[in-house]
């Protein structure tokens, strides 16, 4: 994977008042750290940076981060957002090198109908819509998806059920619930997952 070059200014002065400053001008306040470098305040271009996270990386994209003339490996960490335009706000970027293994936050979908849970009346419960994994900065998906067409009340799926890209390792307990099937209100799901059925009101 190439990495998206991007140019990153020194930002001396700090603080709510420089970023709003920065923020209208039309540039996003960052830091660099990591690997023995000091932390640097810097300041991206927000169209360039929306650009490099833009692309089929999404926002775990490889950045070759120029910063006034010295050439980092970067990812982008702690995305910071305008609660009302959901425009970045604040990036941190981590220096990083290609062979190296990172922990980093995917987002987790959920594919297939979920017919024999809806026919019966129950609800699908999606309870982590993020997922923690290990794995070398190129390899990093943008997101996951979890198959929930083979629900059924009662049913239960968890971290361990989700399936991992090559290279990908879960960073939590297999265990954590992600989907759970639930009956319709007033009803309990018995052992094998079947719902009982309604008392006949005939005598």
């Amino acid at each position: 994977m190439a990495e998206i070059p991007l140019v990153a200014a020194v930002r001396g002065e700090r603080g709510s008042r420089s970023s709003r400053r920065l923020l209208h001008a039309g540039h996003v306040p960052g830091v660099v750290y990591g690997h023995g470098v000091a932390p640097v305040s810097v300041s991206v271009n927000a169209r360039e940076l929306r650009g490099a996270l833009s692309g089929g990386s999404g926002v775990h994209a490889l950045i070759d981060l120029d910063v006034a003339g010295t050439h980092h490996l970067v990812i982008a960490r702690d995305l910071q957002r305008d609660p009302v335009r959901q425009t970045v706000s604040h990036v941190d970027f981590q220096v990083v090198r290609r062979d190296e293994v990172v922990s980093a936050e995917v987002a987790l979908g959920l594919t297939g109908d979920t017919l024999a849970v809806t026919r019966a009346g129950g609800t699908v419960e999606h309870l982590v819509l993020a997922v923690s994994v290990k794995a070398k900065p190129a390899d990093i998906p943008t997101h996951l998806e979890l198959d929930v067409s083979g629900l059924e009340i009662g049913s239960v799926l968890h971290l361990a059920d989700v399936p991992l890209p090559r290279g990908v390792a879960l960073d939590g307990d297999p265990d954590t619930a992600v989907v759970v099937a639930h009956p319709p209100k007033g009803a309990s799901a018995g052992a094998d997952g079947e719902v009982p059925a309604e008392p006949s009101s005939e005598s």
